[in-house]
């Protein structure tokens, strides 16, 4: 499966001028819910992470909310286990946790899945979370790596596929330098500025 052309297809990687969650700003943007809205093509991209762990006895898929949810139900789902959700913890301490009453069986074989690979934030709190249950973390996947390869883990890191997009200080940002309207991804709003 090619996911950048998919990607490009359904019209999720986008062109323009972006401030992105980190505060940084970059040229392009990969929106995840232009894809997990559409089920035939998230299912294709997680059945590719099922197929790259089929034969490690997992007994968990996890992932981070928001979009870690989906991918984490859908190659859970392919591979016949259960999935597991990393939520915001619930006093407002930063970190995440699981709730709803999930639990692990001692030595389980967890996966850990992601949407968007950039800081690797919320997959450093999905692992700290597993870290107080009795679980042995297997690997991690994503849909696409954005990092760079920055992002660095000490497991074994499966990206469907790989992008490196320059991302800019605001203060060093050539596309505020030319003018060009600054969009954050996610709302409605018209261009910051506009």
């Amino acid at each position: 499966m090619d996911l950048l052309e998919r990607l490009r297809e359904i019209g999720a990687l986008k062109d323009g001028h972006f401030l992105l969650a980190s505060g940084r700003h970059s040229a392009h943007y990969v929106e995840k819910f232009d894809l997990l809205r559409q089920p035939g093509p998230t299912s294709e991209a997680c059945g590719e992470i099922a197929r790259r762990f089929a034969g490690d006895r997992l007994d968990v898929v996890v992932g981070p909310t928001t979009g870690g949810v989906l991918i984490a139900f859908e190659t859970a789902r392919l591979l016949g286990v259960v999935a597991g959700y990393a939520e915001r913890s619930a006093d407002g301490e930063p970190g995440r946790e699981f709730r709803r009453g999930t639990r692990f069986e001692p030595g389980a074989r967890v996966l850990v899945v992601d949407d968007i690979l950039t800081t690797g934030g919320s997959i450093r709190e999905t692992l700290a979370a597993l870290g107080r249950h009795p679980v042995e973390v297997v690997g991690i996947a994503v849909l696409v790596d954005r990092s760079g390869g920055r992002a660095g883990f000490d497991l074994r890191l499966e990206a469907i596929a790989r992008l490196d997009i320059p991302t800019w200080e605001p203060a060093d940002c050539p596309l505020c330098e030319g003018g060009v309207p600054l969009v954050k991804p996610g709302t409605t709003v018209p261009p910051i500025g506009a």
